[in-house]
């Protein structure tokens, strides 16, 4: 009985080395494939030559990148002022409506930008309802009077601001909520009135989760490309696409993919030490919480009014022209071509949620087995996706692997007269590669969320009983974070559901998704029938947006 007493902790001991060795593989080859395309894009622009380069900067290079600034600057002041005047107003205040406010403020999270593009156009163009019945009220012609402009960079910016304000006023009505009434009841007391209390003392404290959540809506902003490139707006993202496909000059298309890769990145160092700093600015549990003041007459209908615009704006009215466009549409979701489009989809949403979640288990997993310098850099290499517009992605993945593909086919025909063709460039999996670059710090952040709620006791009674890493994943671990699983799965599945950029450029020949087909309609100004695919994408978006919803009433 001496001799298994002393085996079985030796052997648990072996089985914890090589279970270690095992996730450590693991998760530096996923941490080196969320790299690789950085990598390949850098060298396919170095080695482009710089007469490439120096065309772009004489023709385009200026002209993209003061449309990109414009579009982020018009963003961040447009998502700042409506995510924390909400957040205010719904955390701070009491007004009729409030309850319903707070949830209802986070639903035009559900839908993609483009979308929005697409409901707006309909409605806003030249022939759409708003302008025609202007012309017939008033009388006037085509050219007797002024109206805005929908397809402009003003216009992709509020389209943007609509759908991305939900990102700053959850981090601000967190920030808010955790704020002591102290400090600001302080400053009333000094004399100060609500709103410098607010702009002196409440603002400043919620500083670093607010500007975490203008950087995260940045950075969407430079990774848009549907938006802008249906409303006309030159920037980067579209740039990529013009001169991988329009121009077939791939070196060029490397070169923006660079320069917009280290905007994207620079983005998320700063992302990364505005939430380091976050910490700093939590009040202590001694805190009592502020009491919201009650609001009456034209102050609460001033409040219903600013905290409906935004629900209105960004949801219902685009659900209702959609609604009524996929009515007037010939397209029908039943149909055959519609089935298939749906199949393409949830396919490709499945399977690239099932493989990023695994990657994100693997990362935080070795992270937790092993904390430490080296855990670190490979979790913070598989997060750097997140800053990576997709169009970069699709470009630095399609870049070395179709050079590994005709150097194989070119070997293949010299010595067997075999033609290989591209046996992995367009194909379904370095697509499903690209998404798993793109969406796995969402996966990784919901499931190390969860395990953080785990003790370090728990590990250590699963190897007293004799448990090794494998056994402590599978029976301890995956049981307890099914939640946050889940929670990963749908919010990558999701964001597959919408993404444009990647799949556009890497999708195998003739395999469409939703995404695709709304573009493809409603570049052909098929308005009508881009609803139909719409609606689906935003129903589906939904579904993360109900757990949000829910997350918030509990903590409310």
């Amino acid at each position: 009985m001496s001799d298994t007493k002393t085996y079985a902790p030796n052997g648990s001991r072996r089985g914890n080395k090589s279970g270690s060795r095992v996730f450590s593989v693991l998760s530096w080859t996923v941490a080196l494939a969320c790299l690789l395309p950085m990598v390949a894009v850098a060298l396919a622009a170095v080695t482009g030559g710089t007469e490439t380069i120096s065309h772009l900067m004489d023709t385009v290079l200026l002209r993209y990148s003061g449309t990109t600034v414009v579009l982020v600057l018009l963003v961040a002041l447009g998502t700042f002022s409506v995510g924390v005047g909400a957040a205010w107003l719904v955390t701070m205040t009491r007004f009729a409506g409030v309850k319903f406010f707070e949830m209802a403020l986070i639903l035009p999270l559900a839908f993609p930008a483009y979308v929005l593009a697409y409901a707006y156009t309909f409605i806003l163009d030249h022939p759409g309802i708003v302008q025609t019945t202007l012309r017939q009220i008033t009388g006037w012609g085509p050219r007797d009077y002024w109206f805005p402009e929908i397809r402009s960079t003003a216009g992709a910016a509020l389209m943007l601001v609509l759908v991305l304000y939900p990102y700053v006023y959850l981090l601000a009505r967190a920030a808010f909520l955790q704020q002591s009434s102290g400090a600001f009841l302080a400053a009333r007391a000094l004399g100060n009135t609500s709103w410098q209390a607010f702009w002196r003392v409440s603002l400043p404290m919620a500083r670093p989760a607010i500007a975490s959540g203008v950087l995260l809506a940045i950075m969407e902003t430079v990774a848009d490309f549907g938006t802008v490139s249906y409303f006309g707006v030159q920037t980067f993202a579209t740039g990529i696409y013009t001169s991988w496909f329009s121009m077939g000059d791939r070196a060029g298309a490397a070169q923006l993919a660079l320069v917009l890769l280290g905007f994207a990145l620079m983005l998320a160092v700063i992302e990364r030490a505005t939430r380091g700093k976050a910490r700093y600015h939590q009040a202590g549990k001694q805190h009592t919480k502020m009491p919201p003041a009650e609001l009456s007459g034209s102050r609460a209908l001033f409040a219903w009014a600013l905290c409906a615009t935004p629900v209105v704006l960004g949801f219902l009215l685009p659900v209702v022209i959609l609604v009524n466009m996929g009515l007037e549409s010939e397209q029908n979701l039943f149909s055959r071509r519609y089935i298939a489009l749906l199949q393409n989809s949830v396919t490709l949403a499945t399977v690239a949620a099932l493989l990023t979640v695994c990657a994100a288990v693997c990362i935080g997993f070795y992270l937790r087995l092993q904390p430490g310098r080296l855990a670190s850099a490979a979790a913070y290499s598989a997060r750097l996706g997140y800053a990576v517009p997709g169009g970069v992605i699709a470009v630095g993945l399609m870049v070395p692997f179709a050079a590994f593909d005709n150097t194989l086919d070119a070997w293949m025909r010299a010595n067997f007269e075999i033609r290989t063709g591209l046996l992995i460039t367009g194909s379904i999996w370095l697509l499903v590669a690209a998404y798993m670059v793109r969406f796995l710090a969402a996966a990784l952040g919901a499931y190390e969320g969860g395990q953080s709620t785990m003790h370090a006791n728990m590990d250590a009674a699963a190897r007293s009983l004799g448990q090794g890493p494998f056994g402590m994943l599978r029976r301890v671990h995956l049981p307890i974070l099914t939640p946050s699983l889940l929670t990963a799965l749908l919010i990558v599945f999701v964001d597959v559901m919408k993404e444009l950029p990647a799949t556009l450029i890497m999708r195998p020949f003739n395999y469409d998704t939703l995404a695709v087909q709304a573009y493809r309609l409603a570049s052909d100004e098929r308005l009508e029938g881009a609803a139909v695919p719409s609606l689906v994408i935003m129903a589906v978006g939904l579904l993360p947006v109900i757990l949000i919803c829910r997350q918030v009433a509990r903590r409310g």
